[in-house]
């Protein structure tokens, strides 16, 4: 791997990390995936810790998850 290709890779506290809608949903699939009916929580859990940090960005992005894992869980109940 060249040297620019290793850069675009690492990350870097400073970076932007909002998540796009496409992160969110994948994020929120992901979660749904392997913790059922925890995701929200572990999205919420992920959000705290962040926020216990002082990472806002990254904070506001779980805490984004976890909404997005709650709709999701709203338009199913009303499905049925």
């Amino acid at each position: 791997m060249n040297s620019l290709a290793v850069n675009s890779l690492s990350w870097h506290p400073d970076e932007d990390v909002t998540p796009t809608p496409r992160d969110v949903d994948d994020m929120a699939s992901v979660l749904e995936g392997r913790h059922g009916l925890h995701a929200a929580e572990v999205a919420e859990f992920f959000s705290s810790l962040h926020s216990v940090k002082g990472d806002a960005g990254r904070c506001w992005a779980w805490a984004g998850v976890a909404e997005k894992v709650r709709q999701r869980e709203r338009k199913r109940l009303q499905e049925n």
